[in-house]
């Protein structure tokens, strides 16, 4: 039965952690398993970009010098080199799920994230460039093609790029979340979700739409679906999991407390250390 008392809730903050804690952040890492996945699936996206790279060129260097060119060819090729740049896409942002780039390694937190959008201009730009340059197409079929292939660009581009790309560390965070709540990193989620639970049963989780319910870490769940990255635990499983697990709060509390009441270079201090 629900409590109808206020329920405040209270969230994880990294400063609080034990040193045990957040060194095992900084040590984090995914699942080999999500690693295998993730490089399978960056495999099959740079082959699928080094093809439409390759179908640019082609383009470039044989259709457009053709006289006169061959038109129905240029737009095939247009939209060929559009939907491997977009599925290469979709494969390199979820494997990004599955293995994400620390946000602490700045240069390769951007590209690694933003290497979908990179790799759509790299693969249209000077195609589009080059068909509004030809002077074998009259005006019309440069409108055309050339506004066909912005379009495309525009669309590969969209999709290449990440505006809320993940981050390792958050990963790490909300393992330790989960792991200083109920003792293990293990939760629930569905296709559906955009958050993960503590609970199966959760009424948030089984609802006509879920077919399936999968279990396992985190990051299985990120690597699994499109989460809220900003709050992605059931607070629903969360307030269930506080009543009825009283006394863990309240160790959380009373260790959060002589945390902030020790001081740093007390001999308390000194001697959890030496321990």
């Amino acid at each position: 039965m629900a409590t109808d008392k206020k329920v405040t809730r209270v969230k994880t903050d990294a400063s609080k952690l034990s040193e045990v804690e957040q060194e095992r952040i900084k040590n984090y890492q995914v699942s080999p398993e999500n690693k295998k996945k993730a490089a399978t699936n960056r495999i099959i996206a740079a082959v699928l970009w080094v093809v439409a790279i390759g179908a640019e060129l082609f383009t470039i260097f044989w259709v457009l010098k053709q006289d006169p060119i061959i038109y129905w060819l240029l737009i095939v090729l247009i939209v060929a080199i559009a939907i491997l740049a977009i599925v290469g896409s979709v494969l390199w942002k979820k494997s990004n799920r599955l293995d994400p780039a620390p946000r602490s390694e700045t240069v390769r937190f951007f590209i690694q994230n933003q290497l979908g959008a990179i790799v759509s201009v790299l693969a249209f730009l000077p195609l589009i460039i080059l068909i509004f340059l030809n002077k074998d197409m009259d005006g019309k079929q440069k409108g055309i093609a050339g506004a066909i292939a912005i379009v495309l660009l525009l669309a590969a581009g969209a999709v290449g790029i990440d505006t809320k790309p993940p981050a390792l560390e958050d990963y790490a965070t909300q393992s330790a979340r989960i792991e200083q709540l109920t003792g293990q990193d293990f939760v629930y989620w569905a296709k559906t979700s955009q958050k993960y639970h503590l609970y199966d049963d959760c009424s948030a989780i089984n609802r006509d739409a879920t077919t399936e319910i999968f279990e396992g870490t985190v990051s299985d769940a990120f690597g699994s679906v499109k989460l809220d990255q900003d709050d992605p635990l059931c607070q629903i499983c969360e307030n269930r999991w506080v009543r009825e697990h009283p006394e863990g709060a309240q160790e959380d509390a009373s260790t959060n407390t002589s945390e902030d009441t020790q001081k740093p270079g007390s001999t308390n201090d000194q001697a959890s250390k030496t321990n």
